[in-house]
């Protein structure tokens, strides 16, 4: 069975071809600057040199045809025919209330999907334009939607409600949905294989580290708490967010600044985070670097977000009673060592403590704890892609 996987964003397309058997990438690619001027679709085989081919691409459905043209290319190819794809998983970023699981796609899902644009008017369109135009070009094949919110449903309502009047739930159904979901649920069962142990009874701390960062409470290989909200923009500081605000900022900014309402949401989740506080950059590597030169803001963006994420372990240690591991993934997760140290000095209270030689590794599974710690550290890179191929497998063989 090869599987292809979709994560359309609203200028790009992310896409990577599995073969489940072995459940390595056959090839994997991106689409850049869809509906802009400079369109380009770089196409990486497995085996091969990567392929870069430039053309107008207006919309997502020339997007897809050209990243299936790629796929069966006599040149650069790895398909003699689009038959050889069994089934297709697309990442869709919300699924409301709706969606506990991976889903296959109908003409209901389709509409609960468009039910959720409100909750997430940048991603969900260009999911549902993915979708459309996979089911125009592979009538027949069997389209999976995987949803970022999906794995947070198991959450109890103590832990997604808001302090707010229970008729605004009903109404608007305002409350904390998470995101990162796949990312959160891979993690965690590699976890399980590498800590040899079941997923019932393990207490987990998930941290998804990057541009956009989450943490996630796992208890029997459950979510029952994370960090980001209603929206992405809750939780801990990011790259460009802004995370935990008192809520009174987001008026008094307004009136200070002569913001609508459109404009301090843009101000929060693209111009705060670790970029507003150091003025450097929104991409760890450049503040990481800044600081190392001397720079004080930089330094500081650095020490905001560590005491960030150690509050956040903190306060899901308590929500678990206990954590048997803490995983560090994502970009900076899985690749600074400086932030991992940063992070688990401290917490020597709850049994965590590096070996600071195992901590030097960048990007590969290793537990990085020391011999005595009683919860373990471990570094997991993320795999989506795998994940939501793993789901859409499911899904079809019980279908």
């Amino acid at each position: 069975m090869k599987i292809l996987v979709i994560n359309c964003g609203s200028s790009s397309l992310k896409y990577q071809l599995l073969d489940m058997d072995t459940q390595t990438p056959i090839a994997k690619g991106l689409v850049e600057r869809i509906g802009l001027p400079g369109a380009v679709l770089t196409h990486r085989p497995a085996d091969g040199e990567k392929e870069i081919i430039t053309a107008e691409i207006p919309n997502h459905t020339i997007a897809i045809q050209l990243v299936l043209d790629a796929l069966v290319n006599p040149e650069y190819g790895v398909l003699k025919s689009l038959e050889e794809i069994g089934s297709v998983g697309h990442r869709v970023v919300h699924g409301g209330e709706k969606f506990a699981s991976s889903v296959l796609i109908t003409d209901e899902v389709m509409q609960a999907i468009e039910e959720c644009i409100e909750l997430a008017p940048l991603h969900n369109p260009p999911n549902i334009a993915g979708i459309e135009a996979c089911q125009k070009l592979m009538p027949g094949v069997a389209q999976v939607a995987v949803f970022d919110t999906a794995f947070h449903q198991t959450m109890p309502p103590h832990a997604y409600l808001y302090g707010l009047p229970y008729e605004f739930y009903e109404k608007y159904k305002i409350r904390k949905y998470g995101f990162h979901g796949t990312s959160h649920k891979y993690v965690s069962q590699r976890a399980a294989k590498m800590l040899n142990r079941p997923a019932e009874g393990l207490k987990l701390i998930s941290c998804h580290l990057g541009n956009g960062s989450s943490i996630t409470a796992i208890k029997d290989g459950k979510s029952i708490e994370t960090s980001m909200g209603f929206t992405p923009l809750e939780g801990l500081m990011m790259g460009t967010r802004s995370g935990d605000l008192d809520p009174a900022i987001v008026s008094f900014i307004q009136q200070k600044e002569n913001l609508s309402s459109d404009e301090v949401n843009d101000f929060l989740n693209k111009k705060c985070g670790v970029l507003g506080l150091s003025g450097v950059s929104s991409d760890f590597r450049d503040i990481e670097q800044a600081r190392d030169q001397g720079n004080y803001r930089a330094a500081l963006a650095l020490d905001v977000f560590a005491h960030d994420v150690k509050k956040y372990i903190g306060s899901y240690a308590a929500v678990l009673n206990g954590a048997d591991a803490i995983i560090f993934t994502a970009g900076l997760g899985e690749n600074s060592a400086e932030m991992r140290e940063a992070v688990v000095d401290g917490l020597q209270y709850l049994g965590a403590k590096l070996d600071l030689e195992k901590n030097k590794v960048r990007g590969k599974e290793a537990d990085i704890s020391a011999p005595e710690a009683t919860c373990r550290v471990l570094v997991i890179p993320t795999n989506e892609e795998l994940m939501i191929a793993l789901d859409t497998l499911d899904i079809i063989q019980k279908g």
